[in-house]
């Protein structure tokens, strides 16, 4: 049984793996959840893409306690731990890259933001296609799509993507050293190890929770995804490095 203190214990050492590859983590939070409030309702409906356990969504009520946020996730386990470490948040099943997967958040009103930090990239060029036009459905005039993640614009600048990417790797380095955080595939092999998540591996692997390889890993995969979705503006609102928060106005 995964109890509530166990499941905050394993977001601890979930949020301390990511901050391993993302040392300006909680900054990118920050201004994610800043644009958010930036459009001025004290209760915006939010959904979260690719939410994994819900750090993001976690945050972002912390700082507005009257915001409905939806988390969406197509992986059993990290929705079970989010789930058990956030009773509060609302989290549902559906994998992004199947048409028509809005149609499973229960939406009774337009969306005013669609966010998500470090998960799209998973996703194929193509399919990310289809995500956001998906998402500009449901999004309101003016509503936002917040995507904070690594983006590569090596396609275009070679040499500013090199120094983006080394820009990145000094903040890594100045911040941990040579003791880096634990990585993502011991944070998995331990969890496995855990037998209060054996149900929740066990229907993950089922599921085919692993991620994929094929990725839109390039900014310019984004740009034009959204610009083929309708989306009126898109712009990078806070970077360092190649790490990024891209911005879609509707």
């Amino acid at each position: 049984m995964l109890t509530h203190d166990a499941a905050t214990a394993w977001m601890a050492r979930w949020d301390r793996q990511q901050e391993g590859y993302l040392p300006d983590r909680e900054e990118r939070f920050t201004a994610l959840i800043d644009a958010v409030e930036a459009l001025g309702r004290p209760d915006p409906l939010v959904i979260d893409l690719g939410c994994g356990p819900g750090s993001l969504s976690a945050r972002l009520v912390e700082r507005l306690p009257e915001a409905e946020v939806v988390c969406v996730d197509a992986d059993p386990l990290l929705l079970g731990l989010g789930r058990a470490a956030y009773p509060y948040l609302r989290f549902v099943s559906a994998d992004l890259r199947t048409g028509g997967w809005t149609q499973a958040l229960g939406l009774e009103r337009p969306v005013d933001a669609a966010v998500s930090t470090t998960a799209l990239h998973w996703i194929s060029e193509q399919d990310i296609k289809a995500v956001y036009a998906e998402v500009a459905t449901v999004l309101r005039p003016g509503g936002l799509l917040l995507n904070g993640d690594h983006m590569d614009t090596e396609e275009v600048t070679p040499a500013l993507s090199r120094l983006e990417y080394a820009v990145h790797e000094r903040q890594t380095e100045r911040l941990f050293g040579a003791e880096r955080p634990e990585g993502w595939r011991a944070w998995w092999d331990a969890i496995e190890a855990d037998p209060a998540f054996a149900d929740l591996n066990r229907e993950r692997s089922t599921a085919g929770g692993d991620h994929h390889s094929s990725e839109s890993h390039l900014l310019s995969h984004h740009v034009r995804a959204l610009r083929e979705a309708g989306f009126a503006e898109v712009g990078t609102l806070w970077q360092r490095g190649n790490n990024r928060l891209l911005c879609g106005v509707r």
